[in-house]
């Protein structure tokens, strides 16, 4: 059996401002490296033999704290970088709604059928995210934890659960939350989602799907 746990990484000024990210290199607040640190704490019970990562620093940062309890390096995994957002990127939420009203709108409503101007889709993001799981469950039989993004762990969720992008919004997970899979005889089961209880000390914003 191998245990996946598929981690968010913690909170950003951009979270809290709710600014689009994507590929744009935000590093962790204060707040963000706390909650990197609670996450790795909190894993080091579940004894990862591998940790992978998205190549920005935000995630690289949450995934450094996972592996320094077990002396593990992070592996670099071009599959989990965030989402493309395209245009949109280093826009606030606003300033979407304002200058990409239909586009923002189709979003909301059918997110599956969106391809970003000069970015991704979501069915792209399900892809490359897919192909980084299927070397994990053959690379490894333990626990391996992946540390990436909002829109790529949703999407990456619904994958496992058997679930097509239209029900992206159906899927949560805030930031340094963290959802665990265990892979057998070729079936993902969900065992635990957007658990963040190991965050209870650690001053965090009110946030929302963002």
């Amino acid at each position: 059996m191998t245990r996946i746990i598929i981690a968010r990484h913690g909170e950003t000024d951009w979270n809290v401002g709710e600014v689009f990210r994507g590929r744009l290199d935000v590093g962790l607040n204060e707040t963000g490296l706390a909650q990197a640190e609670a996450l790795g704490q909190h894993l080091a019970d579940f004894s990862p033999e591998a940790v992978y990562s998205s190549p920005l620093k935000r995630a690289l940062d949450t995934a450094g704290a996972v592996a320094s309890h077990h002396s593990l390096k992070v592996s670099i995994a071009g599959g989990l970088v965030d989402f493309n957002y395209g245009t949109w990127q280093g826009l606030t939420h606003q300033e979407v709604k304002e200058r990409y009203a239909e586009l923002y709108h189709r979003w909301l409503t059918g997110p599956h059928l969106v391809t970003m101007p000069d970015g991704e889709s979501l069915d792209d993001v399900a892809e490359r995210a897919r192909q980084v799981v299927e070397t994990v469950v053959a690379c490894h039989e333990g626990t391996v934890v992946l540390v990436s993004h909002r829109v790529v762990n949703k999407v990456l969720i619904c994958s496992l659960l058997g679930l097509d992008n239209s029900h992206f919004w159906n899927i949560r997970q805030d930031v340094a939350g963290m959802t665990v899979f265990e892979y057998e005889d070729g079936r993902f089961t969900l065992t635990r989602h957007n658990d963040t209880s190991h965050l209870g000390q650690v001053r965090k914003h009110a946030l929302s799907d963002f």
